[in-house]
């Protein structure tokens, strides 16, 4: 990443226009593509997550439940929870609700966060915490999941006849970071290439995980009784600690209910939905009930031989013996895909972090011009890697891990929940009875799992609350230092209707061509041009003050992205709208001023860019020490100006300032 200070433009800042601009249809083809098509890719994409969490949810689930000894009515408990947490959290919250809470058809934490700040009238600090929080804990989704995913699928071969001898633990984790380091080393290449075989062989994964099930279901149909919730209410009820133990545990059956919601926009609502009900659910719930049905003969069996029953792979132990190995590659196929889709999103959060102000800006390469969100974030994509390496060294087993997976996840739910809120009250104009009967139960409902997963915090769960807490201090810090840059240069700068008297006072000499000039404040004379007047003596006989302004929509319209005035002969003032899922493109939105009369030849322009240097200040209210050496980390390692705007290189002079905070 290049070593440059950010310019003064509100995309490198928490600013946003408090009034949002209509957003056009999101280019990603749901609008006038294929139903079905998109439905297909959905199940790639959407549904990896949580279509591989039958590999360890339904085991570790019935491990907890099994610590004083094992009995019939506890494992159609447990399977009633895991269906009725489908139901209620993926069903009812993110299928039937959220969804229908987009952002101009975006979803996401981020894309709910700029939403709510349209209902509160620009944004607030509470909505604000909420979104950075919610943000960090998916940064810490996106280390677990591969992680998890990945090892359950690799710890299938100890179930392998040939195997189980001499494939140990330690095999596992080789086997693992090999496959793992693959995927992240392969990221910057892309997956456009072969992410439209993704769908079909997750339809593929779903049916075959659905058959099995049905297989196990016919030698024991009894289990179909746990679709009563009155199985999982009275589990709870007998059970007081172990009881929230088990639904931390069975809460690994809804992860990736967020994904419903983060990729609508690649997909539309309708695609997902359809893939949801009609496919996923129905072969999850199957698989489920599959599982019991085995642990339940097995049960049987212990229990006729005065024997207690160990737990076991039983999803693996559901495949014939002759058909295991071929069950374990799949399963591994099957969580690359859900890795790679939580990866990819990451990259997308990561995008609209920057739009929003969240983080500095960052070099994003676009690795397909035919594929929506086929993005590769650098930062991104090795810290998610060097995350990941990490747990799986730390945990060493998919069942270890499942500690540390739920609070992400449920913290992720909890904010999701409370943005939502503001959303129902003050976007949908509901009245405060009608808002409170919706999102009270759901808000308990997630409290629920957020407070059985917090149990886990000494076996694991410690892990993903670090990394959140450490990335919501980042987050916060880089904001706060921001705004504070922004007011010491508005504070400290010439105020910009003065410095056009001065010229006005005292004719300066003209140069041909145009100079174009950015900055996060038009009202205040931008810092690179006080340095090329001071310095060159001379303006440009046309300069351009331009701003960039973010919108809380995640695209503009293309005839409200510029705003051009013309303050007198010689300046014009230009605003350019983004979308928080846009990517800057300064000298393509210039040329379309033309329309608006401001002509002018962009080989003969030159782009001024301020380079700052941040040192320490000696005032009172100076920034402290470690945050100023952190933001000054976060700002010179931030991508560069000339990459980030597409600019063209030629054309770009750089003047330098130093700025005391």
């Amino acid at each position: 990443m290049a070593g440059k200070e950010p310019l003064a433009v509100s995309d490198s800042s928490p600013t946003t226009s408090q009034t949002p601009v209509s957003a056009q249809a999101a280019p990603h083809g749901h609008a006038t593509g294929r139903f079905w098509p998109l439905a297909l890719g959905s199940v790639g994409v959407v549904f990896g997550d949580i279509g591989t969490s039958p590999l360890y949810a339904f085991r570790d689930a019935l491990a907890e439940a099994a610590r004083d000894g094992l009995v019939r009515s506890e494992i159609l408990g447990v399977l009633s929870l895991a269906l009725w947490a489908l139901i209620l959290v993926v069903t009812v919250k993110y299928v039937l609700f959220l969804m229908r809470a987009s952002n101009n058809g975006e979803g996401g934490v981020l894309s709910l966060m700029a939403l709510a700040q349209q209902g509160a009238r620009g944004r607030t600090r509470m909505i604000f915490a909420l979104g950075a929080i919610g943000a960090a804990l998916f940064y810490g989704d996106g280390v677990i999941t591969p992680a998890v995913s990945v090892l359950s699928a690799v710890e299938g071969l100890k179930s392998v006849r040939g195997f189980s001898g001499w494939f140990g633990t330690q095999e596992v984790i080789v086997v693992s970071l090999v496959i793992l380091t693959a995927l992240f080393t392969f990221q910057a290449k892309g997956t456009a290439k072969v992410a439209g075989i993704f769908g079909p062989i997750m339809v593929a994964w779903f049916l075959c995980i659905g058959a099995m099930g049905l297989w196990h279901i016919r030698e024991e149909p009894s289990v179909l009784a746990a679709i009563s919730p009155t199985y999982a209410v009275g589990f709870l009820a007998h059970h007081g600690l172990t009881g929230f133990m088990v639904m931390g545990a069975v809460f690994l059956t809804v992860t990736g209910a967020e994904a419903l919601t983060a990729d609508m926009g690649h997909f539309g609502r309708g695609p997902i939905q359809v893939s949801w009900i009609a496919l996923a659910l129905p072969m999850l719930a199957l698989n489920y009930f599959g599982q019991a049905a085995l642990a339940s003969k097995a049960l049987a069996v212990a229990q006729a031989a005065h024997q207690t029953l160990p737990n076991a792979d039983w999803f693996f132990l559901m495949a014939p013996h002759q058909w295991r190995f071929g069950l374990v590659l799949f399963s591994g196929l099957a969580t690359v895909i859900a890795s790679q889709a939580v990866i990819t999103g990451a990259f997308s959060l990561t995008q609209q972090a920057i739009q929003l102000g969240l983080l500095p800006r960052m070099e994003i390469k676009i690795t397909s011009t035919t594929e929506a969100g086929q993005i590769y974030v650098a930062p991104i994509n090795w810290m998610l890697f060097i995350g990941v390496v990490l747990v799986v060294l730390s945990f060493r087993s998919s069942s270890a891990l499942a500690h540390a997976y739920g609070i992400s996840v449920t913290g992720t739910m909890v904010v999701t929940t409370m943005l939502a809120y503001i959303v129902v009250r003050h976007v949908w104009k509901w009245s405060l009875a009608a808002s409170l009967a919706l999102i009270v139960p759901l808000f308990a409902l997630d409290l629920t799992f957020f407070v059985a997963n917090l149990l886990k915090v000494l076996t694991g769960g410690w892990a993903p609350l670090a990394l959140g807490a450490g990335l919501c201090l980042m987050m916060s810090i880089f904001v706060s230092a921001t705004e504070r840059l922004r007011d010491k240069l508005s504070k400290d700068g010439l105020p910009f209707a003065d410095f056009r008297e001065m010229i006005a006072r005292r004719p300066t000499a003209s140069t041909p061509g145009t100079a174009v000039f950015l900055t996060s404040d038009p009202d205040t004379t931008p810092p690179a041009l006080m340095h090329s007047l001071k310095h060159f003596k001379v303006l440009h006989e046309r300069n351009i003050i331009l701003k960039v302004v973010n919108e809380t929509s995640p695209y503009v319209q293309e005839d409200k992205r510029i705003e051009t005035q013309a303050l007198d002969e010689r300046f014009w003032l230009v605003t350019l709208h983004y979308g928080y899922m846009e990517s800057p493109n300064i000298p393509k939105a210039l040329a379309a001023c033309r329309k608006q009369g401001l002509k002018f030849d962009i080989m003969s322009t030159s782009f001024f860019v301020s380079r700052r240097a941040i040192v320490p200040s000696v005032a009172p209210d100076a920034l402290p020490t470690w945050k100023r050496k952190l933001f000054t980390f976060l700002t010179r390692n931030a991508a560069d100006p000339t990459t980030f705007f597409h600019l063209p290189p030629g054309r770009v002079v750089e003047l330098g300032t130093q700025v005391s905070l």
